[in-house]
């Protein structure tokens, strides 16, 4: 049983690895393939300021997703 502050925890500083932790492999490895690009799309000017508010987005989403998925398992 995964523990969800540990799971929330590993999200912080890696989203979507700490829902591989918590047991939903495929959508942590997802989650954290789309924030790799939104955090490269960032350093590009005008785009950068839309990838910078989708990656916020997605980190947050992906701690929301590690902690419920610990929860529930």
């Amino acid at each position: 049983m995964a523990n969800p502050i540990l799971a929330l925890i590993i999200s912080f500083f890696l989203p979507g690895i700490g829902t591989v932790y918590a047991g939903n492999i495929m959508k942590g490895i997802i989650i954290f393939i789309v924030a790799v690009i939104l955090g490269a799309l960032a350093t590009i000017f005008l785009l950068g300021i839309i990838a910078y508010i989708l990656y916020i987005i997605v980190w947050l989403y992906g701690m929301y997703d590690a902690y419920t998925t610990a929860s529930a398992t």
